[in-house]
């Protein structure tokens, strides 16, 4: 997400960074290649004007102009104007009330709804250690009551059954009062979606709000949709009282101009990101973060998060306490490492978040996210004898492992090269020192064959 403004606004950040005096003109200069930057990722030409113009009031204010270090105080206005578009950060959503707090999610058909409601139910059962029914009123796509129980049992949470012969808020009633038999924390209601709005579909979802009475009322829009999505959020909020939105797909947009313009226009907070097609690729939207890293200034916080949530830390231990005690590193050690990566987003994943990376590294959607799936089936058709010892990996053992894992020669060869520098690095690790100053070498350069060192 934010791919292109990212890149753009990474560049006119450095370029404010090495000024060592702003003025009206190179202060102009950034500001209209901040206003193009925004345009080209679809931002809403009036959240463009009023940003464009916040940031020149303040960029031409006495803390600019007389600051030590002029460009970097611009930056900073920059940053703190993108976290005000779009919102306040942690806005919890509002579960302390009598059992259940009915959530309703609402939305257009496409938008990712469904699966949107699975992932906050396997969010609000982990995270929130909340007891969570499930139940679909979409009574006019009988495929989605068949998803949604999937997604359930997926999400390890209860599901209320439905029929597609129920009116969509019988289907209400009955399941706020199945929920409440069942002892549920929260009953998240999964409303019927529409290839666009119209007149019975808002007013069967003002029946189902009215039957439900919800402490939350979720609006799913489809980032990638751009301004028709502002558009829809503004007519549901109309008919509705939303409370918030959850943007979705947000890792196949390379623009971003819906969660920058959202907030300002319908006045609604962004409350979670749908990151990807995993029932985890679900995260808490934090304006900050998200501002920091379209500056390519990294999200660390988001990174440490993701670490601890989804590392194995006995793998991680048992690997440490191995080299510690000079045993080598093998290919059983390198996929570990692969799948923790590929648990946390993948490269791009990574790359989007690490600081200090825009400039240095390809952009994320350069780099071929398969590529870890290969490398990972290729060491799974290996033998357990291979993995220990891959020197004797030659000639007819290639040919088995890449037909084994669809691969061919040539990407087996790529990865036993990549694997051996890894060996390398990790020897050299041993010493007092020696890695920090491996680390001030690197510069900040790319790793061999595109793998993270």
């Amino acid at each position: 997400m934010f791919e292109t403004l990212t890149q753009r606004l990474s560049r006119t950040a450095q370029q404010l960074r090495g000024e060592g005096r702003l003025t009206e003109d190179n202060v102009k200069d950034a500001l209209r290649d901040v206003r193009m930057a925004l345009l080209e990722a679809d931002v809403a030409l009036p959240v463009v004007r009023g940003f464009v113009d916040r940031v020149r009031e303040r960029a031409m204010g006495q803390d600019v102009l007389t600051s030590v270090k002029p460009g970097q105080a611009l930056v900073r206005i920059v940053n703190d104007e993108l976290v005000q578009i779009m919102g306040e950060p942690g806005e919890a959503l509002d579960l302390k009330v009598k059992p259940p707090a009915v959530i309703l999610v609402a939305g257009l058909q496409g938008a990712g709804k469904t699966t949107t409601v699975g992932k906050l139910a396997l969010w609000l059962r982990e995270r929130e250690k909340k007891k969570v029914m499930v139940v679909s009123c979409d009574v006019h796509r009988p495929a989605a009551i068949e998803q949604l129980q999937t997604l359930a049992e997926q999400a390890g949470v209860l599901f209320c059954p439905s029929s597609a012969d129920e009116k969509a808020e019988d289907i209400v009633a009955r399941a706020v009062n199945e929920a409440r038999k069942q002892f549920a924390d929260v009953l998240l209601i999964d409303s019927a979606g529409r290839l666009h709005v119209d007149e019975d579909m808002m007013a069967e979802v003002q029946r189902v709000h009215a039957t439900a009475a919800p402490t939350e009322t979720l609006f799913v829009i489809d980032s990638m949709t751009g301004q028709d999505a502002v558009n829809s959020a503004r007519a549901f909020d109309d008919a509705l009282p939303l409370t918030g939105v959850i943007l979705t797909k947000v890792d196949g947009d390379a623009r971003g101009g819906a969660a920058l313009s959202v907030r300002q226009v319908t006045g609604k907070p962004i409350r979670f990101l749908g990151t990807g097609e995993a029932l985890d690729a679900f995260e808490v939207f934090h304006p900050d973060r998200v501002a920091s890293r379209i500056l390519g200034m990294g999200d660390v916080v988001t990174l440490v998060e993701d670490a601890e949530r989804r590392v194995d830390k006995g793998k991680a231990e048992k690997l440490a306490h191995k080299l510690r005690k000079g045993k080598g590193f093998d290919l059983e050690d390198f996929r570990d490492q692969l799948q923790q990566m590929q648990s946390m987003g993948g490269l791009a994943g990574l790359l989007d978040k690490m600081p200090g990376m825009g400039g240095k590294l390809p952009a994320p959607a350069s780099v071929d996210e398969k590529q870890l799936t290969h490398m990972i089936a290729m060491i799974d058709s290996m033998t357990d004898r291979e993995r220990l010892r891959p020197a004797m990996i030659k000639g007819s053992r290639k040919k088995r492992i890449t037909a084994g894992s669809g691969t061919d020669v040539p990407t087996l060869n790529r990865l036993l090269k990549q694997f051996t520098q890894m060996q390398k690095m990790l020897k050299k690790m041993g010493g007092k020192g020696r890695m920090a100053r491996m680390m001030r070498g690197m510069g900040g350069d790319l790793p061999p064959a595109g793998f993270p060192r």
